[in-house]
């Protein structure tokens, strides 16, 4: 393929050579320009993370001088003006240093960019999106991302502060100008108004422009239908038509199934805009491409969050031209329906998808093998999907007027973010097969029909039949072997050479022209799809199904998370939220390698909140549970029996005589469970709904990588059931706002409940319970637990210490030998204990009380609360002999003359 590749370029005239190359490198380096434009935009607009020297005030006169004078400033006769800046100069330089060259930068890629558009256009190059696919998308997004890139430049306010400032201290270190200054301050004054001085720039190379947006005329129509016509298509419905269910999936454009919508509609946007005086008089373009994006959409993205309101924009460019009132109109009569019904399609559009993406991942995960026939569909299904949540996110945080804000809330998106990332799944676990079959689709049907295609060519070139050859004997030799073996394939160098290849072909005068052999050149495409979901699979889903968008819109992001797990019925898909985290890295990229840590914090920052609140909902659902469970068991406790007792006694009674009764029933036992009808929902059967969905979503994985950091939803969700265990077992023990402690039977008994609940979560999520309790029951058992936070232990001990022991000392209460517990004196009072609450001694003493004692704080527990016990009655016998042998001497005198008395 290499010496293929050599032997072609050395026949090339230099007009025509490397072409390809170039689109590639200049695709790349706009990406990184914006990228850091973007950077430098958001740091200009952050009072935090603009450049100090922005700010000082002793600049600030400086400043105001040289933007208003910017460009030409005349420093020799203006010192008294710039004399702060005179005296920062070193840092001026070296900070802003980074910035300038920035934008010199950016001039540089702007000469690059018209030198090659205007290559394009004079060689008259054949573009269509249908035949030369890699050739007329790359030179489209090269346009698009160009005017993205020069009206991300004309938004940065301090734009002329920056370059004034630095050229200003480079004068003053160096003695002359900086050399680029002049014409990068020209430039940021030619693009004060971009869109109108883009118009102008394309104008005279708008012929290249004009024939591949017109090509869009074979794609977007049908990418832009809507959710009935996809109904009524049975889109991605492959048991619609079962006798094809194992036919493979393609078409003449199979590459265009897939690219993204919202480049689609950037195209056609710019594309109208700068080739406006042929497209204005062509209604095919304007009914079928023009009119339906302006009803569509109110903004397009520019870059990340920074869109582009379509029709103001629009509107402005054409209102300035003459005769073109009718095209304003148009625009403004296109803005109130796109307001109207943009909203409502799309949200169809969604509900669509998600019915359909439910069955479609059913059926593969059943039948995995159709993965390979349908791997089409598959990456239609990713990118569609994608293609919805992009909208919704950039237009449900940029609102026109006449807009119904409820046609933007969406509280099922995680559902369709959660079968976007099932698909995802099942095309990575079984690539075996997915390559298996197109390997074999490869060799044993594109190799034929390719050789005969070429060997039917009337004319064909003897460089362009070495490729053609090379094509179809690297095809002859794949075998199913390979993949058994897992060898790593790689037609990374086959690809090129067809983009070189179409290249070569598009211009006017070629040898073997590509506008004659349009079967041939969708032939190619098509093997060159089957390459890529070979060797490029991971990058192939990577650019059907990223969602590195939601990066950059926090607010709608978050809210959609909330929405998500604020529905029971949604919460099983609020997952996909943490997982879409992991898709922030594909944002970054080399040319901007600062940004790197901070999109990773905010990944993770997602990752954890989202995270914890799923945790959060799961944990209150539980203990929702465990108190309703613990009420239950409250009453069947021997206290709750006598009112039970004493009603049937009352009732029994009444009967005998003969009176009626009026007496008001109380709810028994075990009536909760009695239903008339099973569709009635009680509460415990939402709670329990409720947590069963939400534990899904905790289960759904037992870790995932985001950034290099692993997360394991049940962990967080295990955190979290202990310390709200341990905070319950506590509130249960002691009641603050009555001073009151429980009785150690109560308490068990609420115990019980609530672990009975806390083990039923093991039938949804994979969790050790047995782990939680043996922690948080051990660390009950002692003095603190693990935060340093009160324990059962701890308050019983306080409770026997300062209520029971003090009234044992103070005598209104006395060791019962035959009851083998504490009772309390019927005719005993003593102040001192006035102020005590009054407690029955034998519910805290009698042996039934103690042995739950025991359970609940364990041989720990009972261990400090015996030591501590002993500890205080030691330490009162101890001042009772101190007192009897200060008082020794006269007790002992007074004994004997009391027995010479008596």
């Amino acid at each position: 393929m290499r010496s293929a590749s050599r032997s072609m370029m050395a026949r090339v005239v230099p007009g025509q050579q490397k072409l390809a190359e170039k689109l590639i490198i200049l695709n790349n380096r706009a990406i990184g320009m914006l990228t850091r434009i973007y950077n430098i935009k958001k740091a200009c607009s952050d009072a935090r993370s603009k450049p100090s020297f922005l700010t000082e005030k002793a600049l600030e006169s400086g400043i105001k001088f040289i933007v208003r004078k910017f460009p030409q400033v005349d420093i020799r006769n203006n010192q008294n003006q710039l004399a702060g800046v005179n005296n920062a100069k070193n840092e001026i330089l070296k900070g802003l240093s980074i910035y300038y060259h920035t934008f010199v930068d950016v001039m540089e890629f702007r000469d690059h960019f018209m030198e090659f558009i205007a290559t394009v256009d004079s060689l008259s190059i054949f573009l269509d999106i249908t035949v030369n696919y890699d050739l007329t998308s790359n030179f489209l997004e090269l346009v698009v991302r160009y005017v993205s890139l020069m009206i991300l430049v004309s938004r940065i306010d301090d734009r002329k502060a920056i370059i004034g400032l630095y050229d200003h201290a480079h004068d003053m270190i160096h003695g002359k100008m900086e050399k680029d200054f002049a014409r990068m301050g020209q430039m940021i004054l030619d693009y004060e108004h971009p869109l109108k001085k883009l118009v102008d720039d394309f104008a005279a190379h708008s012929r290249s422009l004009q024939s591949a947006v017109s090509s869009l005329l074979h794609v977007y129509p049908q990418r832009n239908m809507g959710a009935e016509e996809w109904r009524s298509n049975s889109l991605f419905n492959i048991v619609a038509t079962p006798a094809q269910m194992l036919n493979p999936a393609q078409t003449d454009k199979m590459q265009c199934e897939y690219v993204n919508m919202e480049s689609l509609e950037r195209w056609i946007y710019f594309g109208y805009l700068f080739c406006h005086s042929s497209f204005v008089s062509s209604q095919e373009v304007t009914t079928g491409l023009w009119r339906p994006v302006l009803q569509a959409n109110f903004c397009l993205t520019v870059f990340r969050d920074e869109v582009i309101m379509i029709h103001r924009s629009a509107e402005e460019i054409f209102s300035s031209i003459k005769g073109y009132n009718k095209k304003v109109s148009e625009i403004k009569e296109c803005r109130d329906i796109s307001a109207q019904q943009a909203g409502r399609a799309h949200r169809e559009k969604r509900k669509y998808l998600r019915l359909s993406l439910k069955e479609f991942v059913a059926i593969l995960a059943d039948q995995p093998g159709l993965l390979g026939p349908k791997t089409l569909f598959v990456f239609m299904a990713l990118c569609y999907s994608r293609d919805e949540v992009m909208w919704l996110s950039r237009h449900a945080t940029n609102f026109i007027k006449k807009v119904n804000p409820e046609d933007f809330v969406d509280r099922h998106l995680g559902e369709l973010l959660f079968y976007m990332e099932e698909l995802r799944q099942l095309i990575r676990r079984y690539d075996e097969v997915v390559q298996r079959y197109y390997v074999q689709f490869m060799y044993g049907y594109d190799s034929v029909v390719l050789n005969e295609a070429v060997q039917n060519l009337s004319v064909c070139p003897e460089d362009e039949s070495i490729i053609m050859t090379s094509v179809v004997n690297t095809m002859t030799s794949l075998s199913i072997k390979q993949v058994e073996q897992k060898e790593l394939f790689d037609f990374r160098a086959m690809r090129l050479d067809w983009f070189r290849l179409q290249a070569y072909t598009s211009v006017s005068k070629a040898a073997l022209n590509i506008r004659d052999n349009i079967q041939l050149a969708r032939l190619m495409n098509s093997i060159a799809f089957h390459c890529r979901v070979v060797d490029e699979l991971d990058e192939m889903i990577l650019e059907t199904s990223d969602l590195s968008i939601l990066c950059f819109y926090p607010t709608f992001f978050s809210t959609a998370f909330k929405r998500c797990i604020e529905l029971p019925a949604q919460s099983r898909f609020s997952i996909s939220f943490p997982l879409a985290c992991g898709h922030f890295i594909t944002a970054v990229g080399d040319f901007c390698p600062e940004e790197r840590a901070h999109i990773r914090d905010r990944a993770l920052n997602y990752v954890n909140q989202f995270l914890e609140e799923m945790a959060k909902e799961a944990r209150n659902l539980v203990f929702n549970i465990a108190t309703e469970q613990s009420h239950l068991a409250d009453e069947l406790l021997p206290k709750n029996a006598g009112a039970n007792i004493k009603q049937g006694q009352a009732k029994k009674g009444k009967a005998k005589k003969g009176a009626k009764t009026n007496l008001q029933e109380s709810k028994k036992p075990g009536e909760e469970s009695k239903r008339k009808d099973r569709l009635f929902v009680t509460r415990m059967d939402k709670y329990h709904l409720a947590l069963a969905e939400i534990c899904g979503a905790i289960n759904y994985r037992p870790s995932f990588v985001v950034w290099e950091h692993t997360f394991s939803p049940k962990e967080y969700l295990t955190a979290h059931l202990e310390n709200r265990f341990a905070r319950t077992l506590v509130s249960m023990t002691f009641n603050k706002e009555t001073n009151e402690i429980a009785k150690p039977s109560e308490l068990l008994s609420k115990l019980k409940a609530h672990m009975s609940v806390l083990q039923t979560i093991e039938n949804y999520v994979h969790l050790d319970v047995t782990r939680i309790f043996n922690s948080v029951l051990l660390q009950q058992s002692q003095m603190m637990d693990s935060h340093g936070e009160t324990t059962i232990t701890t308050l019983y001990t306080q409770w026997y210490l300062e209520v029971m022991l003090r009234q044992v000392s103070a005598g209104s209460i006395v060791f019962s030998e035959m009851r083998r517990h504490f009772v309390k004196l019927s005719n005993s009072h003593d102040s001192s204990a006035s102020n005590q609450p009054q407690v029955n001694p034998e519910e805290y003493s009698n042996l039934q009380e103690l042995r739950a004692l025991a359970q609940i704080i364990g041989p720990y527990g009972m261990k400090f609360l015996n030591e501590s016990l002993i500890w205080h009655i030691a330490s009162q016998i101890t001042e009772l002999k101190v007192t009897f042998l200060i008082w020794h001497h006269l007790c002992s005198t007074c004994s004997t003359l009391l027995s010479f008395l008596y």
